[in-house]
């Protein structure tokens, strides 16, 4: 016999079933066809789940994708290990490297709170930017 899903399996049972040709006024055909009811209800319910996880898989499959790209957009970094304290120097960012001294359109500063350097777009002013490490406003450093 080929491989077949459930609910090929679920309806080859039921044929079984009336190829014995229960007597549904009996208790034994009554119960055989009640299990063999419950069985094809049981079935199509798996089979209803089994496609909505393979549709559930496939969205994840999307999403942890487009999380990979966000990261790699938001952190530049394109190195593959999972150490937080990374000091990989695979780093993309747009200024040409992490520890950089900013050019063209961007300026380089040292945040008052958390000393982290950043760079900034040259139109912006200073005093209205936040740090991207710590989340606090420049212009609030005493």
């Amino acid at each position: 016999m080929n491989e077949m899903d459930i609910l090929e399996k679920c309806a080859y049972i039921k044929g079984l079933a009336e190829g014995l040709n229960l007597d549904a006024t009996k208790p034994e055909g009554k119960v055989l066809t009640a299990i063999i009811d419950l069985l094809g209800d049981i079935c199509e319910t798996v089979a209803d789940l089994d496609d909505e996880v393979a549709t559930l898989g496939d969205y994840i499959e999307e999403v942890d994708h487009d999380l990979g790209e966000a990261e790699e957009y938001i952190y530049d970094c394109d190195c593959d290990c999972d150490d937080d304290d990374c000091d990989c120097d695979d780093c993309d960012c747009d200024c040409d490297d992490c520890d950089c001294d900013c050019d063209g359109d961007f300026m380089e500063a040292m945040c008052p709170h958390c000393s982290e350097t950043i760079c900034f777009d040259n139109e912006l002013d200073p005093e209205d930017l936040i740090c991207p490490a710590c989340g606090k406003k420049f212009s609030d450093a005493e």
